[in-house]
């Protein structure tokens, strides 16, 4: 099995863990005083029954299903047709589980019956009465698969299981007696990528569905489907609603329910549906008692109780119903059994696990911290398959970092953005769009190992997914641009180019999963940390890290002629490993190549490097330390730099760099030289292929140095700021200081020294409401700030409403007032009232804003001022109004100043 399917396959682990281990956590207990289960349905109209009446199964109704492979569940039994297995008796349908004769091909015999191309059905309410089996390894269903499996094969076309229970009346985790009943929906994706949503249900007053026989039903109809125990309904499950912006864009789901993945008949590429498939097709009944299997076997008292099924377990069937809905057959709509809390998700709504359309790309690049030192509510660390919990730990070099490790059972650690993952209320799940990004954007990160596997020869992996596994792209680190094997007790840095992860198959527009760990099965007594773990866009060209505490094999250490063989070496806390070079007698040059009769390393490839896009303040630097200097006191330090495999070449004094400091024994110093004076010495930047630091050619005998952090880089850098000012001074351009309704003038006023110029707004004797307002047909799309990016703004009471009992508010509008959202300034993060002659910030969520119905794609009006018809006599100013994201600047508080 693939890493990848394993990843799927512990989702679905995952699930099944929900619905077999919860325990009260998944039950719903009710009050059935208040329920009259003898009352008719009303406003379903029978369609089609069995009674069980006769003398023998109605063969015109049903079929029995004869074979021995185990329900694709691993199951002990043979269904067969034998009336052993199957019988009428007093009205009731007998299905009994018997152990088989010695030698069968399966330990146990039983049946399974169905009304395929006998009685299909598209909506209604469907229903049986049944006492059911008990005993450890018990499985009785009822249940509906496809008829003509519209949509492709299990599970793409769907089932609706209406009862399912296992090991009824054995012991629970808990230590009570199994009493539970699930409902569950198939669907999604070819095995093993397939999912499902359901909800276990208790009998109340400790009753146990084997002690008697009750009614178990749903109801469905277009988009929805009900489940019901003695009439009481316990779970809901809908179709998955879209959320669609301004420019009828998918950009998320209202509601997440089921979905369907099947072949577009015009394009003809396989394409994700978030509607009613595959749950608006002929369905057919099925009724079985299965015998063990992948369920039953691995909960409760773990295998299969043979003496349970020495006189035979019975599933006991009174009738089987089915209803249409009189008022709409077509819908099955209008004849709803509800009650208060079917909707709610605290309640009876159980949400699906359609994966979450990932919003086009705004064509704005932003940047995601995933960890910096601080937790990402939306992107959990993580650990698939280990059962560890990574934790947070203080690091002494680098203070928080989060702390993952592997112990005997394979798995993979990371983060993720999944919301059946996210436990922090304030988290959601938010796959990231790195498209606009591509062109110079970065996966990268800081890890630490503190133990490293038991396995000598593991391989460290980076793994990203995206689009809730639909592409993935696993690459070993030792491919990062820093080239660096994975070494014990340092901190190194990994980075890889959004571009090369793109060109291996990642779609990079809804990246959910980001990994790092040995290799699968290899990893064990690893322990390790991460750090700066971000997606981002490069400020500049990206660098070229030739040496940092290791050797990067694409530019190997190298003695041109002297014989020696350059080594890595501790040096102190602040350096760790350095490069170490000595000269003897011969003459020679040494540093560091990328050409390919030096590489050694399998796999590498040389790799001469571009500074072009650096000239105009690019620099190549580095640290040196002499240990030992020349025998010749005299001996002039160089750099020598060549392109093009010694085509162009230059080389000047270590006194010709910017900090022009000629080395001193035993002390680190910094050298750096401007891309472009090397340029305009000649040096043909476009293809740099060698680095050297030696001593002048001949007078370099006994010299012993060391050198580190040797790049090729541009510091030039922005303030990263990812979002929209609308005032600061003075206000965004097409953007306008506003009165709705009370004829004034706002005006920009100065203020302090910190603030400058400020909006000042001053409320009358007519109500209305102030603030910043856009040009017609002018919309800010800030979507693509959604996941982290927040409304902000400083605001300052001069002279407060004379209405003492105003309430402050902040209300946001987008696309010409279709949709808005209206809060008090207390709802804001800050949680604070306006305090008179204080400026104070206020932020609010744009996530909370989109969800709780703003169209974050075309905001076009932002407003604060007292509650309407309050405000007569306020006077207060506003400054530094923003929509962005936080983490796009070091400092956000103030910086616009």
């Amino acid at each position: 099995m693939s890493k990848a399917t394993t990843l799927s396959m512990i989702s679905l682990c995952a699930l099944t863990t929900v619905l077999i281990g919860c325990g009260g956590g998944a039950e719903t207990n009710t009050d059935t005083s208040k329920i009259d289960a003898s009352a008719p349905v009303s406003d379903w109209q029978l369609v089609w029954s069995d009674e069980f009446d006769g003398s023998a199964i109605d063969t015109s109704k049903w079929q029995h299903e004869v074979n021995c492979a185990g329900g694709g569940n691993n199951e002990q039994q043979c269904y067969t047709d034998s009336s052993d297995n199957a019988y009428l008796n007093d009205g009731i349908l007998h299905i009994v589980a018997r152990q088989a004769a010695d030698g069968a091909e399966k330990p146990f015999t039983s049946a399974r019956l169905n009304t395929r191309y006998k009685a299909d059905f598209t909506y209604g309410r469907f229903e049986v009465r049944a006492k059911l089996p008990s005993g450890q390894g018990a499985w009785p269903a009822f249940w509906m698969l496809p008829t003509e499996e519209v949509y492709g094969g299990w599970p793409k076309s769907g089932e609706i299981d209406i009862l399912e229970a296992v090991n009824l009346q054995t012991a629970t985790a808990e230590g009570g007696a199994e009493n539970r009943v699930y409902g569950t929906l198939h669907y999604g994706k070819d095995w093993p990528d397939n999912v499902s949503s359901g909800k276990a249900y208790s009998l109340p007053d400790g009753m146990n569905p084997a002690d008697d026989f009750h009614t178990y039903a749903i109801e469905w109809q277009e988009g929805e489907i009900r489940w019901y125990v003695d009439g009481y309904l316990y779970q809901t499950q809908r179709r998955s609603s879209v959320r669609y912006n301004s420019k009828d864009e998918a950009v998320g789901l209202s509601h997440r329910g089921w979905f369907a993945e099947y072949y577009n008949q015009s394009s003809g590429a396989l394409t994700t549906h978030w509607d009613n498939a595959p749950f608006d097709q002929d369905f057919h009944l099925l009724l079985n008692l299965a015998v063990g299997g992948d369920w039953p076997e691995n909960a409760n008292e773990l295998g299969v109780d043979a003496d349970a099924f020495a006189q035979g377990q019975h599933f006991e069937i009174d009738y089987v119903r089915v209803y249409q809905c009189a008022l709409d057959p077509e819908t099955g709509k209008g004849c709803e059994t509800v009650r208060g809390g079917y909707d709610s998700k605290e309640d009876a709504l159980v949400e699906g696990k359609a994966p979450i359309p990932a919003p086009p790309s705004s064509g704005e690049a932003k940047n995601l911290d995933i960890f910096t030192g601080e937790v990402n509510p939306n992107w959990p660390a993580w650990d698939c398959c280990g059962g560890s919990t990574p934790s947070i730990v203080e690091d002494a070099e680098r203070g928080n970092a989060y702390q993952f490790s592997v112990g005997a059972a394979p798995t993979v650690n990371g983060f993720i953005s999944r919301a059946e993952f996210i436990t922090d209320p304030n988290g959601k799940a938010s796959p990231f769009d790195a498209s606009p990004l591509i062109d110079s954007g970065t996966i990268s990160f800081q890890m630490k190992v503190t133990s490293m596997p038991n396995n000598a020869d593991a391989v460290w992996v980076m793994k990203i997914e995206s689009v809730e596994a639909a592409t993935a792209v696993e690459i070993p680190l030792i491919q990062s641009r820093e080239g660096t094997e994975v070494q014990g007790g340092q901190w190194q840095t990994f980075t890889f180019e959004l571009q090369a992860l793109a060109d291996k198959g990642l779609d990079i527009s809804a990246i959910d999963v980001v990994m790092v760990f040995p290799a699968w099965g290899t990893g064990e007594g690893a322990v390790y940390l991460i750090d700066e773990m971000r997606i981002a866009g490069a400020t500049g060209p990206a660098p070229l890290v030739i040496f940092e505490n290791a050797v990067n094999p694409a530019w190997p250490m190298w003695d041109c002629c002297g014989g020696s063989a350059p080594a890595v070496v501790n040096d102190d806390d602040a350096h760790e490993q350095v490069a170490e070079f000595t000269i003897g007698d011969a003459p020679t040059v040494m540093g560091f190549i990328s050409r390919a009769e030096f590489i050694t390393a399998d796999g590498v490839e040389p790799s001469p490097f571009d500074a072009t896009a650096m000239l105009a303040d690019g620099h190549l630097q580095f640290e040196m330390k002499v240990i030992n200097m020349p025998n010749d006191g005299a001996a002039a330090w160089k750099l020598k730099v060549e392109s093009l495999d010694a085509q162009t070449a230059v080389e000047l004094d270590l006194t010709a760099s910017v900090e022009a400091a000629a080395p001193t024994a035993n002390e680190w110093q910094t050298y750096t030289f401007k891309l472009s004076d090397l340029a305009d010495a000649g040096l043909d930047v476009s293809a740099i292929d060698v680095v050297m630091i030696f001593p002048a050619w001949g007078t370099g005998a006994g010299a012993v140095y060391r050198v580190d952090n040797v790049k090729i880089y541009s510091p030039t850098s922005d303030s990263g700021f990812n979002g929209h000012v609308l005032f600061a001074d003075q206000v965004l351009d097409q953007w306008s200081l506003w009165d709705c309704c009370g004829g004034s003038t706002p005006t920009i006023e100065n203020d302090d020294a910190d603030h400058g110029l400020t909006a000042e707004y001053k409320i009358g004797a007519e109500p209305t409401v102030v603030g910043v307002f856009a040009d017609d047909n002018l919309y800010l799309d800030a979507f693509s700030l959604n996941s982290n990016g927040v409304v902000q703004f400083e605001m300052k009471v001069l002279e407060a409403p004379a209405d003492v009992n105003s309430v402050w508010k902040f209300k946001i509008e987008s696309g010409d007032g279709s949709t808005a959202v209206e809060l008090e300034l207390t709802a804001s993060i800050e949680g604070q009232a306006p305090v008179l002659g204080q400026w104070q910030t206020y932020t609010f969520k744009l996530q909370d804003l989109f969800e709780a119905g703003l169209d974050t794609s075309a905001i076009d009006v932002l407003m604060i001022f007292p509650a309407w018809g309050t405000g007569e006599g306020a006077v207060f100013r506003v400054d530094n109004i923003m929509i962005y994201d936080p983490a796009s600047v070091p400092q956000a508080q103030g910086f616009l100043d």
